[in-house]
């Protein structure tokens, strides 16, 4: 009986381990607006909005560059097609402009030497502009264009931290553009139900990007939260290493797409999941004054005005030469956690094996 209640306590400690302290959830209502039932946005990955048309972009493009225009009930529309030919194609992003901006950054395998970023008008007019990344391979899915236009390109990491990404100087049709690291993130897991295989590992995996109209706050999202981090002073660097509100997104079955209307709400959507025939657009009202009302002063603590970071934000500012050397922070604790839930596994097992051989050795004793 004490080998039976032994093998109780320990999956008990393990999921209890298995808990990673993060940020406090923001108090909003996720709402349904409409559902995509288009089977050419089955696999809705990035969504952007004016104010008065939505425009979504489809993970499998068939070769072909085109964004789906859609009305204010999730209806197609119009469609916006361009004249190149994207890999992988995984955020949306709408400058002032007008222009869509397509990161073509998907790579899963981690075997491409170039990705790239598609710049479409909405006459069909297309930049392509190739990037590269310092230090090999990465699949990325988020896309962030701060206040200057400048693109920030974000990885979606199963282990280790999400690393941001920019171009070194302006970009380039003729050739490549390097890319260089600013940026590294560690998002906790949490218990927030949904993503593709109900897991927790999933919650941390950045999905998708948006920055609201006016530049002040901006959203990372997983398969099932999204992060809004107040941007003071337009340094989208220094804003995404402070801590960001958290917005729980459930029940999404592989959750992409994020977007900000013009008036601070938070738009979300996600792929139609296995076997599935549509999926909703949902909202989240208030989102941009959510943030901002959390949003610290010009100076962080810890920086001194014209100084440099020793806060919260300075391992944005200064990211590790080596970030999966880190050793301290919630990757550290992620890192613990397997550990100690792996010794747990391994220590139920084997206590089961005791106890079962003591007991066949019983009955054959008695026997």
């Amino acid at each position: 009986m004490r080998s039976a209640r032994a093998a109780g306590v320990l999956p008990a400690v393990a999921a209890l381990l298995l808990v990673t302290a993060g940020p406090a959830p923001a108090q909003s209502a996720v709402a349904d607006v409409c559902r995509v039932t288009d089977p050419r946005l089955a696999e809705l990955s990035g969504l952007a909005s004016d104010g008065r048309r939505w425009y979504a972009l489809n993970d499998d493009d068939d070769g072909v560059l085109q964004v789906q225009v859609l009305g204010r009930d999730c209806s197609v529309v119009g469609t916006i097609s361009g004249t190149t030919d994207p890999y992988d194609a995984e955020d949306l992003a709408l400058a002032p402009d007008g222009t869509l901006w397509v990161s073509d950054t998907g790579d899963n395998n981690r075997s491409r030497s170039t990705v790239a970023l598609h710049a479409l008008s909405k006459d069909g007019t297309t930049r392509l502009h190739r990037l590269t990344y310092p230090d090999g391979p990465h699949d990325a899915e988020a896309l962030l264009l701060d206040a200057a236009g400048v693109p920030h390109v974000v990885t979606k990491e199963a282990l280790g931290q999400a690393l941001v990404y920019r171009p070194v100087g302006a970009l380039n049709e003729a050739g490549p553009t390097p890319l260089e690291q600013v940026a590294a993130l560690s998002l906790p897991s949490t218990d927030t139900p949904g993503g593709p295989r109900e897991s927790r590992l999933v919650t941390r995996l950045v999905t998708g990007g948006a920055m609201s109209r006016d530049g002040s706050v901006a959203a990372l999202r997983t398969y099932t939260e999204v992060y809004l981090y107040p941007v003071v002073d337009g340094d989208l660097v220094a804003a995404l290493g402070r801590e960001p509100v958290r917005v729980p997104l459930p029940g999404e079955a592989q959750g992409e797409a994020i977007a900000f209307e013009p008036d601070g709400t938070l738009l979300s959507a996600s792929e139609f999941g296995d076997g599935g025939t549509s999926s909703a657009v949902r909202s989240v009202s208030g989102a941009v004054d959510a943030a901002t009302s959390a949003r610290p002063s010009s100076t962080a603590p810890g920086e001194e005005a014209g100084g440099t970071s020793t806060g919260p934000g300075a391992e944005a500012a200064r990211p590790p030469a080596d970030p999966s050397a880190a050793g301290n922070g919630p990757e550290w604790l992620d890192r613990v956690r397997v550990a100690l839930v792996g010794i747990g596994v391994v220590a139920v097992f084997g206590l089961a094996l005791w106890a079962r051989s003591r007991w066949g050795r019983g009955r054959r004793a008695r026997g």
